[in-house]
């Protein structure tokens, strides 16, 4: 197979939408540093759409939008929804990022603590951390009533990608600039 099959294969793969023959012209011709006919993209194209029409393969390539991209073959759509629903129910709303923060810089922490830090009741984030299995319980506390004490789990580490707390960014970390509001000039 020639390189430049290779080329369009791979920018094609790699592209979160579909990209239009103009894209894949533009992107070609860069890197190539010479001129690429639409018709020799297209003819590459259909050579490619042909290859992934193959049943050896769970995915193809689409024509949509005016543009191709590589897709899962509607055959596979079930096991792919199961995986979008699995990432999906990692995300975090802000409320349980913030909790989760206040929780992963002070723990070990109460949550009469928490709540006094975001000035609203968390039993319902703490619940959904708990759930998501980024922070558990360490135990009782030894002040009035004995509340639960939260910590950060390695879920958590897995989840942000760090090996241990050290690695959470600390205030020097960001600039004043970035958290600037308004001209200090005025």
């Amino acid at each position: 197979m020639n390189e430049l099959i290779l080329k369009l294969e791979s920018i094609i793969f790699c592209s979160p939408k579909p990209l239009s023959i103009q894209e894949i012209k533009n992107c070609i011709e860069e890197e190539e540093k010479k001129k690429i006919s639409e018709t020799n993209i297209k003819e590459l194209l259909e050579t490619l759409i042909k290859k992934y029409d193959n049943e050896k393969f769970s995915f193809e390539i689409i024509k949509l939008a005016n543009g191709y991209q590589f897709l899962t073959k509607s055959k596979y759509s079930n096991i792919t929804k199961l995986l979008l629903k699995q990432h999906s129910d990692k995300r975090l709303s802000i409320a349980s990022l913030e909790t989760l923060a206040i929780i992963a810089y002070k723990q070990p922490i109460i949550k009469s603590e928490i709540e006094q830090i975001r000035g609203v009741s968390c039993d319902y984030t703490i619940n959904k951390l708990l759930e998501k299995n980024l922070i558990e319980i360490k135990g009782k506390s030894d002040k009035l009533g004995r509340p639960l004490i939260y910590i950060t789990s390695m879920n958590f580490m897995d989840y942000f990608g760090i090996n241990n707390l050290n690695q959470l960014p600390t205030i020097q970390d960001f600039s004043e600039e970035e958290n600037m509001i308004g001209d200090e000039s005025k």
